[in-house]
């Protein structure tokens, strides 16, 4: 968490700030939020961890090991901060869930390193019981997935790297 004194009078009613928005954090799922009140500005932000765990339910039907070195590769990628504006980022065009494969037990539609054509399917988000496949914008490497299998993705959120 941090917090810009805008002068000598910051004190508790900041500290006060500063709890209640990581609270919201808390309370919301959300990763970061800052606020901009009188001149002060307060930005409170959480790390977020991959897991190589799959999520509970998803699990049952598909094995584990080959969960984990994807996501082992995610963690190597040197990737910017943020990720939304880097050039080769495939952004959510909906909120949903994201799928990895086409159901479980089958191999991923690409992993970190693999060569894709535009158009190649890069995952599925389901969205209202419908699965939307996620095409790649343009030929490349994948460089990152930035999603687990079965992990909630909103709009616009950064889901895989191609370069």
């Amino acid at each position: 968490m941090t917090a810009k004194d805008q002068g000598p009078k910051s004190g508790s009613a900041e500290s006060q700030m500063i709890r209640e928005l990581a609270e919201l954090l808390n309370d919301t799922g959300l990763t970061e939020i800052e606020i901009e009140k009188s001149g002060l500005k307060i930005r409170v932000a959480k790390t977020i961890s991959i897991s190589a765990v799959p999520p509970q339910g998803y699990a049952a039907a598909a094995p584990a090991a080959p969960a984990a070195p994807a996501a082992a590769e995610v963690k190597q990628a040197p990737l910017p901060n943020d990720l939304s504006k880097h050039p080769g980022a495939v952004k959510s065009p909906m909120v949903g869930t994201a799928y990895r494969s086409p159901e479980p037990g089958a191999p991923a539609f690409c992993e970190v390193g693999s060569k894709v054509n535009q158009g190649d399917t890069l995952l599925i988000i389901e969205a209202m019981k419908t699965m939307n496949q996620i095409p790649a914008p343009r030929a490349g490497t994948v460089k990152a997935i930035l999603v687990e299998n079965a992990q909630p993705v909103e709009y616009g959120e950064p889901l895989i790297i191609i370069e």
